[in-house]
C-alpha cells in the first residue's frame, strides 16, 4: 500500500468487515453490561497494548485475552444469517463470464472505533447492494492508535450472507512510519509451550462466535528477519488449517516476504509463493503490470492452484469509476481472464460526494455507475466506457432459490421507515442487516422505444425505506427484469406484486419464465400474466378477516388496496417446473409515467402462518432512557425483529429493527404521564408477517 493511501487509512482509523453464521448466545450466556452503553464493532491488538492511554471513545483490548463468555457486546455483534448458496444464471450480456475472474472488495464501512454494531440514525452510509458481482468482502481498517484486528459488524455480515458473499475480518499490522510496532507482529505469531499459535486459534474462535467467514492478513510492519518470516508462515498455515475445519478461509496480502521483510511484489513469485500456498487467496499489491500478472497466473497454474485465487489490486479510493486501470491485463476481452479483481475502497461511491449531496439516491446513482457501467444496464454495456465495470466482465449471481421468497426492495437505509405504505417513523436510519435480497441486474430494461429511468427511490416505500421507481415516457412497452430465480412451482404457487402509480396510466403485466435464455444477452422466454386493470367485484377471500377488502378478478387474480398501494396476487396456473426469471412489463396508456414497485413475493396460496413470537424479553442494562434489550430467539425462521413502544393512548411507535436478539435504544423518556415504558418485540417472517409481541417494561 503506498504512503498516501496508508496516511488516509491511519488518520481515518478505518475499520474491517465480517461474515455471519453463529447464533447469538443463549439468554443466560449474554453478559450484562455495566451500563447501557451503545454497542460497537469489536477490535483488538494481538496482545501487547500501546504505551499511554487511548483517545476518547477508544477501548484498547487484547485479542489473546478475549473470551466469548465475557464479551458484553457479542449478542449485538453476532451475525444471524447463514451464508446462502447461489447460482449463476445465463449472463446478461455476451462479455460477462462465469468461472473466471472473481471480484473482491476491501471496504471501510466506518472508523475502527465507534463503528455501531446495529446501524445508526442516518441514511448517509455505504449501503453496498451490488453483491451479485462480489465473491469476497474484507472488512477493511485498523489503526495503530485504536486496534489492529477488526471483526465485521453483524449488519454487514448479514447483508453479505443473504446474497451469498463471505466476509473476512482484517488483521492489519501497519508500517512503523505510521505507528506500527514489530512487537505486534511478534505477538501475533507467538507460540505456546506445545508449539502451536494461540492467536491463530483465537482468530478462528472470534469468527465462529461472531459468525463471519475468516481473515484477511495484512502484515506491513518492516524490520523483520527470516526467523520472523518463518514464524509468520507457520502461523498462516495453522490459521488456515484451523479455519478450514470451521468452514472459514484466509486471504494473504502481498506485503511481507518469506525472509520477514516488507516488500510489495505486485506479483506471485518466489518471495511470496509460500504464503500464497499457505492461504486460500492472495491480494496482489497494486504494483502489478500486465507482464507480472501474466507470469503470476502461469505460476499459479503450475502450482496446481487457480489463477483466479489471485486478486489484482485496483485502487479506487481516490477516483472510483474514473480510475484508470489496465483492464486487458486482468480481464481481457475475447481472451480468458488472467486473474481476479481486488477493489481497494470502492466506498468512494459515497465518500466522494459533497456533504450536501449524500442523499441515498445520489449514492446509489454513483454506485450503479461503478458496478454496472455508464449505460446503467448490464444487458447493454457501453463499449465506449473507459471504466470496465464488473457487470461487463463478471456474470452476476443470485440466491433466490426457495419458496416462500419475498422482497420489499429495502436497501438497508432510508429517510423514513414505512409499514404497509404508511410512515411508521420520520427518522432517517441505516441498518444493512435489514437489506433484502435485491435484484442482481440493475437495471435491465427491454424496450423498442425510449428507455425509462429505473432506480431505488427513497421518497416513498411499501415497507422499509425504499421502492423501485420507473420514470419516463414509455412510448413502447418496457420489460424490467427483476429477479433471476430458481424457485419450484407448485400447484398452488402465486406471486404477489405490490405497486403504486404516481403519474400517468400504465398497464402492468407479470413476466415469468420457466426456462433460461437461449444465449447470453438474450431475453428470458417470458410469459406475461395480466395484473391490472382489476376493477371487478369485491369480496374478501377466506382467511383475510380484518384485512382490507380483496377484489377477485378473472383467473383467480386478487387485488387489495392499502394506503394507495395495490397488492395483486397472480396464480401461476398452467405453469410447472422451476421459475427462472421474474419481471414486469409496463405499457403506458398515458404518460409520462412514474410507477413504483414496492414488493414482490412468491409463495403457496393461502394465508401464511405467523411466525412464533420471541420470548423472555428483558432489559439487560439501563441508564435513564438508554436501554440495552435482549430476548430469546423465536423458534423457526425469522427475517428480523421489530421493536415498538406502546404508549398509554394505545398508539405504537416504531423504535427499530434488527436481525439479532439484542438491541440498544437511546433517548427514551416518560410520555403521557406513564410510570412505566412498555416495549414490544415481534418476529417478522419471510413474507413480512409478524408474530405476537414479547413485552418488556421499564419503570421511570
Amino acid at each position: 500500500m503506498n504512503p498516501a493511501r496508508r496516511t488516509v487509512l491511519i488518520a481515518a482509523g478505518a475499520t474491517a468487515l465480517t461474515p455471519a453464521l453463529a447464533p447469538a448466545p443463549p439468554a443466560a450466556a449474554v453478559p450484562r453490561a455495566a451500563a447501557a452503553t451503545p454497542p460497537y464493532a469489536s477490535y483488538w491488538y494481538p496482545d501487547t497494548l500501546p504505551a499511554g492511554s487511548p483517545g476518547p471513545g477508544i477501548t484498547w483490548r487484547s485479542l489473546k485475552s478475549w473470551r466469548a463468555a465475557d464479551d458484553p457486546d457479542l449478542a449485538f455483534n453476532a451475525a444471524t444469517v447463514p451464508l446462502a448458496p447461489r447460482f449463476t444464471p445465463t449472463p446478461a450480456n455476451t462479455t460477462a463470464r462465469s468461472g473466471q475472474a472473481r471480484v473482491q472488495a476491501l471496504v471501510s464501512f466506518g472508523p475502527t472505533s465507534g463503528n455501531p454494531s446495529q446501524g445508526s440514525a442516518t441514511a448517509d452510509t455505504y449501503a453496498l447492494t451490488h453483491w451479485a458481482y462480489l465473491d469476497e468482502l474484507v472488512f477493511w481498517g485498523g489503526s495503530a492508535g485504536e486496534g489492529l484486528v477488526l471483526a465485521p459488524n453483524a449488519p454487514v455480515v448479514d447483508a453479505a450472507h443473504r446474497h451469498g458473499v463471505p466476509v473476512l475480518g482484517n488483521v492489519f499490522l501497519p508500517p512503523a512510519a505510521y505507528g506500527g510496532q514489530l512487537q505486534w507482529t511478534r505477538d501475533l505469531v507467538q507460540k505456546d509451550a506445545t508449539g502451536h499459535y494461540p492467536l491463530a486459534a483465537q482468530l478462528v474462535a472470534v469468527a465462529a462466535a461472531y459468525g463471519f467467514d475468516g481473515w484477511f492478513v495484512n502484515a506491513e510492519t518492516g524490520g523483520g528477519n527470516t526467523a520472523l518470516g518463518t514464524a509468520m508462515l507457520g502461523f498462516v498455515k495453522e490459521l488456515r488449517a484451523l479455519a478450514a475445519a470451521r468452514g472459514q478461509r484466509v486471504t494473504w496480502y502481498d506485503a511481507m516476504t518469506v525472509n520477514g521483510t516488507v516488500s510489495w511484489q505486485g506479483a506471485l513469485n518466489s518471495q511470496n509463493q509460500a504464503f500464497f500456498q499457505a492461504a486460500d487467496d492472495m491480494f496482489v499489491d497494486f504494483r502489478w503490470s500486465a507482464a507480472t500478472l501474466a507470469s503470476s497466473g502461469t505460476k499459479a497454474d503450475r502450482l496446481g492452484r487457480s489463477r483466479y485465487e489471485l486478486w489484482a489490486g485496483v485502487d479506487v479510493e481516490s477516483n472510483g469509476s474514473g480510475t484508470y486501470a489496465d483492464w486487458d491485463a486482468i480481464v481481457p476481452a475475447g481472451k480468458p481472464h488472467v486473474a481476479s479483481i481486488g477493489f481497494y475502497r470502492p466506498e468512494w461511491t459515497r465518500n466522494h460526494l459533497p456533504a450536501d449531496r449524500r442523499a441515498p439516491e445520489d449514492f446509489h446513482a454513483a454506485d450503479d455507475r461503478f458496478w454496472t457501467g455508464r449505460s446503467l444496464d448490464p444487458s447493454r454495456p457501453d463499449p465506449g466506457d473507459a471504466w470496465r465495470a464488473p457487470a461487463v466482465s463478471v456474470a452476476d449471481r443470485s440466491t433466490v432459490t426457495s419458496v416462500p421468497f419475498a422482497s420489499v426492495f429495502n436497501t438497508g437505509h432510508g429517510l423514513r421507515w414505512y409499514e404497509e405504505g404508511a410512515v411508521a417513523s420520520q427518522a432517517p436510519w441505516s441498518h444493512l442487516g435489514l437489506q433484502d435480497r435485491l435484484p442482481s441486474r440493475r437495471w435491465v430494461v427491454r424496450t423498442a422505444g425510449e428507455r425509462p429511468a429505473v432506480s431505488f427511490d427513497f421518497a416513498d416505500a411499501w415497507r422499509g425505506g425504499s421502492s423501485v421507481l420507473v420514470a419516463g415516457v414509455l412510448d413502447q412497452p418496457a420489460v424490467l427484469d427483476v429477479y433471476a430465480t430458481r424457485l419450484p412451482i407448485g400447484v398452488n404457487t402465486v406471486v404477489d406484486l405490490t405497486f403504486r402509480g404516481d403519474a400517468g396510466e400504465v398497464n402492468v403485466e407479470l413476466a415469468v419464465a420457466t426456462a433460461e435464455p437461449r444465449t447470453p444477452g438474450t431475453t428470458p422466454p417470458y410469459t406475461y400474466l395480466a395484473v391490472n386493470p382489476v376493477n371487478s367485484g369485491s369480496t374478501e377471500p377466506p382467511g383475510n378477516s380484518g384485512s382490507p377488502a380483496w377484489s377477485v378478478v378473472d383467473g383467480g387474480t386478487r387485488v387489495r388496496s392499502v394506503n394507495g398501494w395495490q397488492t395483486v396476487t397472480v396464480p401461476l396456473t398452467g405453469l410447472s417446473g422451476t421459475l427462472r426469471a421474474l419481471g414486469v412489463r409496463l405499457t403506458a396508456a398515458q404518460g409520462p409515467v412514474r410507477w413504483r414497485l414496492g414488493g414482490l413475493a412468491v409463495r403457496p396460496d393461502g394465508t401464511p402462518p405467523a411466525p412464533a413470537a420471541p420470548s423472555a424479553a428483558r432489559v439487560t442494562a439501563a441508564d435513564g432512557g438508554d436501554l440495552r434489550l435482549a430476548w430469546t430467539a423465536a423458534p423457526g425462521p425469522v427475517r428480523h425483529y421489530t421493536l415498538h413502544r406502546l404508549l398509554p393512548d394505545g398508539t405504537r411507535r416504531f423504535l427499530g429493527a434488527t436481525g439479532q436478539c439484542a438491541y440498544y435504544v437511546t433517548g427514551l423518556g416518560p410520555e403521557q404521564d406513564e410510570g412505566t415504558a412498555r416495549l414490544e418485540v415481534r418476529a417478522v417472517g419471510e413474507l413480512y408477517n409478524a408474530s405476537s409481541a414479547a413485552t418488556v417494561t421499564h419503570p421511570w
